[in-house]
């Protein structure tokens, strides 16, 4: 068997991510694109889409659409982007959880511990219910979904004790997104939610402000929480979807041909972001344990527990937001997925 290092992986990547770079002439359309995370695409699965699907739509337009990229942020966080683009001052944008805040449906995705793994998660969002969900949001917001890309499994960290089961959760002050599901969820599990802005973070575990957080290993390490953070419990909570959006009206303003375009070139954005987010998973849990972070693994077993704990006092919170045949929906895509693997 021929093993391919990293750096020879990275090479053969930016070979094929150049090979579609677009003739030089001047575009007939330009579309804006922005995301928070950011552009360097080893490190970023946002950055890779973003990149991979500029570089498809001017290459196979033959330049008659340019694609403008906004990465890390530099037109403001997740919940003005999406504004941005329902308004049309931006044509699409890359977001992940804050898109429940304009379709709540959205927010199904993030049940916790509902996606036993990725290959699982991918079948659902890329099948039936991916497109029916897309469909109900882009009716509800104007928001075209084109696909889903991955934020990836979301796990917990902390600077006080290990955590292996619920109740060792008790008390933690855990920093959660601004996004009423996820505080539901800490809370069942014992711990005490803190819904902080994400620019803030690395000052309030520096300041000791809260406790800890939880964040996919990607993000753990990208932003060196593990100089701030001891413990890390690999429970996979939440698997983070991204949506990649556009304006339905922008959309529809495009031929039939240039929308396929389009459709296509944000399904294998999708995928390589996906890739690039399992890559550096994968490689992170190692990373942070070298630098000294205390890693735990759930048996199966806490995990049960910590699925018992959550899930139904989420899905009785989420029920009273939205259509409860939502819950029941994803409950049966995920079965049904894990039955034809």
């Amino acid at each position: 068997m021929k093993f391919v290092s990293k750096s020879a992986l990275l090479g053969a990547v930016s070979l094929a991510a150049a090979s579609f770079a677009a003739p030089a002439q001047a575009a007939d359309i330009t579309l804006n694109f922005a995301h928070v995370d950011p552009a360097e695409w080893t490190t970023s699965k946002k950055g890779a889409a973003t990149q991979v699907f500029k570089n498809i739509v001017e290459a196979e337009s033959a330049g008659r659409i340019a694609v403008e990229l906004f990465p890390a942020g530099s037109l403001g966080g997740e919940t003005d982007l999406i504004q941005n683009t329902q308004d049309g001052t931006l044509a699409m944008s890359m977001v992940s959880g804050p898109f429940s805040q304009v379709c709540p449906e959205a927010a199904v995705l993030d049940v916790p511990y509902m996606f036993p793994n990725a290959n699982v998660a991918w079948k659902v969002l890329d099948g039936d219910f991916g497109k029916e969900l897309a469909a109900h949001c882009l009716e509800k917001t104007g928001l075209r979904t084109l696909a889903y890309g991955e934020t990836g499994f979301r796990n917990f960290t902390n600077s006080k004790r290990a955590v292996a089961e619920p109740k060792d959760m008790d008390g933690l002050k855990i920093r959660v997104m601004t996004v009423p599901l996820y505080v539901e969820m800490v809370k069942a599990l014992g711990g005490d939610p803190t819904p902080i802005p994400w620019p803030e973070v690395p000052t309030a575990l520096t300041t000791g402000t809260v406790d800890g957080q939880e964040n996919p290993i990607s993000v753990i390490y990208a932003n060196k929480f593990y100089e701030m953070q001891k413990y890390l419990t690999l429970d996979r909570h939440v698997y983070g979807t991204d949506f990649i959006l556009i304006n339905e009206d922008i959309y529809s303003g495009l031929s039939d041909g240039d929308q396929a375009l389009l459709r296509r070139a944000a399904g294998i954005a999708a995928n390589v972001g996906r890739a690039i987010q399992q890559f550096n998973s994968a490689e992170g849990v190692a990373k942070l344990a070298e630098a000294g972070m205390e890693v735990t693994t759930p048996t199966a077993e806490q995990l049960a527990a910590f699925r018992d704990a959550a899930q139904p006092a989420v899905i009785e919170w989420l029920s009273g937001e939205i259509d409860a045949q939502w819950i029941d929906k994803l409950k049966t895509a995920v079965s049904d997925a894990e039955t034809s693997m």
